[in-house]
Order: structure tokens, then sequence, then C-alpha cells
């Protein structure tokens, strides 16, 4: 909110509050959202810092770098080893890859970035990078369909909320979902996190310099991959989101077939059968706009212009009402975000007969993130990267 607005009251206030709870997060051995807590926080005073929107202090630089070098050695050490890589695991367990941990491999990039290593048993040095980079060959081998027959329900850009591997012999098992509606439909807040982090990851490798030599090695073999998991991830998105953009919780949602012809209308968060998800639009709108605009400055004005304007679509339709809350009694910014629909955990407004009407932290962070990213683009102001450290 600084950042978008310059409101000095707000940066004091998450700067305090950054110090006064967010240790924890960076040392936390037990969660896979390192991305979401410390790049969120620590990262973003960081980059003000380096932006020049916040007066430079050495002590609190070095905070900030301290705070995201730990996060992402202690990010990189909840690691399966599988045939031919690995990947960061889920909290479920060893043998449970999430696709939103796509947006983690961040806290290892910014690590890297700042010179950082996970140094391991008998002081074996372990590359952050190649950490990242292998989780996200995994996810978008795993995580990510590309209609090329690997099951029955194969269509390009389905995404498994969750890769299940056998921790023994380090082989896949089988797709699955938590939130989702099942292992093998599409959860839409989970095609939000690989569309935005798979955008996000193209934007730094491109950004790569030469004085990164293990980066720009590297960057030959994984940018393909990422290229096509992007292209793949958007266009299902479009192909499978109603004609505002909003989606519903799950593609494949049991009652979705009661609302008729619901992807040539508007999403109605107010139906009787299926919730959408806000949330789930607000983080898929960066990454399409991140994704296009980089198509578009590589010259496929085409699809670059396909996927920013779908962007556009999306962030049009949530900053305004019945997504933007602008009730006086209403803490949250962003309306009709989902939780867990499988666990029914999200409030049912008594007069309606699915969850509607709440926010949640996730989406009115991205919403405001997504806002900030259109605002600096418009204003011509410097673009806005997590890795601008």
């Amino acid at each position: 909110q600084y950042d978008a607005t310059g409101e000095k009251a707000v940066l004091e206030m998450g700067r305090r509050k950054t110090v006064e709870s967010m240790a924890p997060h960076v040392s936390h051995m037990g969660v896979h959202d390192h991305g979401f807590n410390n790049v969120s926080t620590y990262g973003n005073l960081l980059r003000l810092m380096k932006e020049g929107k916040i007066a430079f202090n050495e002590w609190e630089s070095h905070f900030y770098s301290l705070a995201l070098k730990i996060s992402g050695a202690v990010q990189a050490r909840r690691w399966t080893t599988i045939k031919g890589g690995g990947y960061i695991y889920s909290f479920n367990g060893p043998h449970s890859l999430f696709v939103d941990t796509l947006r983690s491999c961040r806290s290892l990039i910014l690590s890297h970035r700042l010179g950082h290593t996970l140094q391991s048993e008998g002081d074996q040095q372990v590359s952050l990078l190649e950490r990242a980079v292998e989780h996200m060959k995994a996810t978008a081998k795993y995580s990510i369909f590309y209609g090329e027959g690997r099951d029955a329900y194969d269509v390009s850009g389905r995404t498994a909320h969750e890769s299940i591997f056998n921790t023994n012999d380090g082989n896949f098992r089988c797709p699955n979902s938590q939130q989702g509606y099942s292992a093998f439909t599409t959860w839409t807040r989970g095609l939000a996190w690989a569309i935005c982090g798979f955008a996000e990851e193209i934007e730094w490798f491109d950004s790569v310099k030469e004085a990164d030599i293990n980066a720009l090695n590297i960057k030959k073999d994984i940018l393909p991959i990422l290229m096509k998991a992007a292209r793949a991830v958007c266009d299902f998105y479009i192909n499978n989101c109603p004609a505002d953009g909003v989606p519903y919780w799950d593609t494949g949602a049991p009652d979705l077939y009661k609302l008729g012809d619901y992807l040539n209308k508007p999403a109605d968060p107010f139906n009787d059968f299926e919730p959408v998800d806000s949330s789930a639009a607000a983080i898929a709108a960066q990454g399409l706009l991140r994704f296009g605009r980089f198509l578009q400055q590589k010259g496929e004005a085409a699809a670059g212009d396909r996927y920013w304007q779908a962007g556009l679509t999306v962030l049009n339709t949530i900053l305004d009402e019945p997504y933007l809350s602008t009730g006086k009694t209403h803490q949250g910014l962003l309306l009709h975000s989902i939780y867990h629909r499988p666990n029914g955990w999200d409030y049912i407004p008594q007069e309606s007969k699915i969850p509607n009407s709440e926010s949640s932290m996730w989406g009115d962070y991205h919403a405001r993130e997504a806002a900030l990213y259109i605002q600096r683009v418009i204003n011509n102001e410097p673009y806005h990267t997590f890795f601008n450290i």
C-alpha cells in the first residue's frame, strides 16, 4: 500500500510488524510457504530500499538481506530426491509436491542472488539456485499436463494441486488434490499459482546477467520448460474461465453443469450451486499480465496481447463490485474468496446455499499487488519484480 500511495503510517506499521512477527516464519522448517511469507515482507522492504522509495540504511538492509538468505536456505532444506531431480515437499510430508510451492522458489532465488548457499552435513554446500530449478522442473513435469496422454483426462494446462511420490524409490505415483474437487480436475487457485509462478521465474531468468555464470548456464535449459508450462496454464485458464475472468473454484466442480453456459457469461458469486474464487482471479491476473508483457517484448505480439488483455479483463472485474468490498463494516478488500471447499471451511451466509461474500489474506494481498503492478506500468515507473533487490 505504501508503494502505491506513499502513506508513511502504513510503511511504519509494515516495518514494525515484520520485526515483531515474522522471525518465526524465516526459520520455519515445517512449511512450503517461504516465498509468500518472507518475500512479501522482508523482500518488499529491501526492494523499496533498492528503488529509493525508502531511505537507505546499511543495518536495516543487512537485516532484510539476512532474513532472505536464511529463508531461502531453510526452504531448500525441505527436500525430497526423486529420479532425475527433486522438489521442495509440502507440509503434508516428503511424498507431497504442491503446485503452490512454485512461488516459494522465489525465496531460493533471492537467497542465491544475495550470495548464500545451504550448508548441509559434512559442510557440503548445496546450490539454492539448482534446487529451485529442480523444483521448477518437477512442477512443470508432474503438476502440469500438456495433452500428451499421461492419463485418460490429460488436457493441456490441467493442473494437479498435489503430486504424490514413492519416497522409497523416487517414482511418481499419481496426481491428487487437497483443496480441489479431484485429482483429475483443476483447482483454480492452484492453476493461478502456476500462472503467476512460471511468469515470474521466466522474468527472473530473462534478467540473468553474465556475472551469474551458474544461472546463465542453467537458463538455456530451464527457459523452454518454463515457457511451455506457462503457455499451457495461461491458455487453460482463459479457455475454462467465465467471460469476466473470475473462475469457479474448480473446473470440474460437480454442480457446474447446473449453471448452464457458464463460460460464456460473467461468473455469478451468488448462484446456488458452485462458488467462485476471486483470489484465484487476483493471482492469475498478475501472471497473465507478466507473461503477456514478456511475449510482447520478445516479438510474439499476438500471443502476448492475448494474455495481456486477459489479465486486464480479470483485473477490471475484481477491482469493481461485486468483488471489490465497498461496505464500511467489512474488513476485507476482495470479496468471494474461497479457502478450502472440500473441508467446508468457508463461510456460507444465511440466505445462500454456497460460500460467498468473504475475503482472504492471500486474495487481498494479490489483488493489491496486481493493482500496484499495473499502476507502475501505466505511470512508466520502474518495472515491479520480486528480484529487484
